[in-house]
């Protein structure tokens, strides 16, 4: 059957505790080097990487290859030298003073919806972005992966969180793949962030099903690959 979406995969690195942060949010980087490393080489495996407002925010992250290195791996497999970046912000109260918008890289997009001002949307396309609306209050991620699939021919789309972009994928049945790191760590506290955060699911028939596909230890890590039950590239 054609997919008429991306293949979906998220990585993140959490605590024993289902952490991804602490609850003060400061510390959102915890993995090893090997870790680190494993960003960049299942980013050089996709079209594009996506993550949430909420991570630019926080940490200034950056959506980019990596590096020479990363490079030459993707145009091996055939891939442009740089990924597209995307991020989804309901919103789209991006500060475009945020390293995303300065850094080299593939062409940014934004996802956002129709509730995004128009004052924010300019200054998003000055500062060379690419923006596209789904749905009324919240990000419609169905239509804006076929937008993705249809316009910029992203086949292989890689997700890093955070926690409610998370759940709102996995409400929508979107990821395919799981990988997850897993560390020797308690951070504890009741608002400290989890892989999965938002509104969630109610009842465990609706819980989002995965097989486990591979396991390894590299040092105190562990390293899980998923992926849903239902999925087939």
């Amino acid at each position: 059957m054609k997919r008429n979406r991306p293949w979906v995969s998220l990585n993140m690195a959490m605590t024993l505790d289902g952490k991804i942060a602490t609850e003060n949010r400061r510390v959102a980087s915890f993995g090893s080097r090997r870790d680190q490393i494993r960003l960049y080489e299942l980013r050089a495996q996709a079209d594009a990487v996506m993550t949430g407002a909420g991570t630019i925010r926080e940490q200034n992250a950056d959506l980019n290859s990596g590096g020479a290195r990363y490079r030459r791996m993707r145009v091996q497999r055939g891939l442009q030298a740089e990924n597209l970046r995307i991020v989804v912000s309901g919103s789209a109260q991006l500060d475009v003073s945020a390293r995303l918008f300065h850094e080299a890289g593939g062409p940014l997009i934004i996802l956002t919806t129709k509730r995004a001002s128009s004052r924010q949307l300019i200054k998003l396309e000055r500062a060379r972005a690419h923006v596209g609306q789904f749905g009324q209050s919240e990000v419609d991620l169905q239509a804006a992966l076929v937008w993705l699939h249809e316009h910029w021919n992203v086949r292989y789309l890689h997700c890093e969180g955070g926690g409610e972009l998370n759940d709102a994928m996995f409400r929508a049945g979107l990821v395919d793949e799981l990988h997850l790191t897993l560390c020797p760590l308690i951070f504890g506290g009741t608002k400290a962030p989890t892989i999965s955060e938002g509104q969630g699911f109610e009842r465990l028939a609706e819980a989002s099903q995965l097989k486990l596909i591979t396991i390894q230890q590299d040092g105190l890590e562990l390293f899980l690959k998923l992926r849903r039950a239902s999925a087939s590239e």
